[in-house]
């Protein structure tokens, strides 16, 4: 793939491509979470590993981050759905087919409210998926003044109400769980202090049980953190890859 991706106020996304485009069978949509873009190092070694198990990989940065156009303040859940949405659009009059998602973080989040609504999606992964989005915004950031203040005190990084505003009235993607009927699997880390594997453990279970048991799956990764670093990379690429090899 080489067109380029615009979302609907017209900003470009930076993506990359890993794959074959004569096999348009199946590919994997990459994206990630607030303060991330396509090149932190999880994503680039999962894309490269599906690449090289045959499985088409696109990674890409949202708006407002990385080298994607846009303002990082107004980078939300709400307009990162778009974005997702946008890719998906791109994706397909490639002509590719068997479309998944893996989200990492709030792009988890983003990756429950696109497959809500998107039947183009027959596939999802959650990395330490976010699931209670208005509770996150208050435990990582509660001491921050919206407009004034940053996420982790990193400079790059403005804390702004849009963003604030959103999460919270979004509150939690739980509710959504029981209405996504496609293959779908979690992996979060036990050491996870971003975001607590108990909410991928509160998704999982409100599942339907209509929907696709024998593909629905959650893996714990003892010891992984939040992005599983170091010895935690190989245990969360080969979890995905072997869930997809059974689809």
């Amino acid at each position: 793939m080489n067109q380029a991706i615009r979302n609907s106020q017209g900003e470009k996304l930076d993506y990359a491509f890993h794959g074959n485009t004569h096999d348009l069978s199946r590919i994997v949509l990459i994206g990630h979470g607030v303060t991330g873009d396509k090149d932190r190092p999880w994503a680039v070694s999962l894309a490269e590993a599906l690449a090289a198990e045959g499985i088409n990989a696109l990674r890409f940065s949202f708006s407002g981050n990385g080298n994607s156009e846009g303002d990082f303040r107004d980078s939300t859940i709400s307009k990162e759905v778009n974005d997702l949405g946008a890719v998906l659009d791109a994706v397909k009059d490639a002509g590719f087919n068997n479309i998944g998602y893996a989200g990492h973080s709030m792009g988890g989040a983003v990756g429950v409210k696109r497959a809500a609504m998107d039947p183009r999606l027959e596939f999802l992964i959650s990395l330490s998926g976010m699931v209670h989005t208005a509770k996150f915004t208050q435990v990582e950031f509660g001491d921050q003044t919206p407009d004034e203040g940053f996420m982790w005190d990193e400079k790059e990084s403005p804390l702004s109400s849009t963003y604030v505003d959103d999460l919270t009235h979004i509150d939690s993607v739980l509710p959504l769980g029981s209405q996504i009927l496609i293959p779908w699997l979690f992996v979060h880390g036990s050491e996870d202090d971003v975001v607590p594997i108990e909410e991928s453990r509160e998704m999982y279970a409100q599942a339907p049980d209509t929907a696709a048991p024998a593909n629905r799956k959650l893996v714990e990764l003892p010891g992984a953190n939040h992005v599983f670093a170091d010895d935690a990379l190989q245990p969360m690429i080969s979890a995905v890859i072997d869930w997809m090899k059974k689809l």
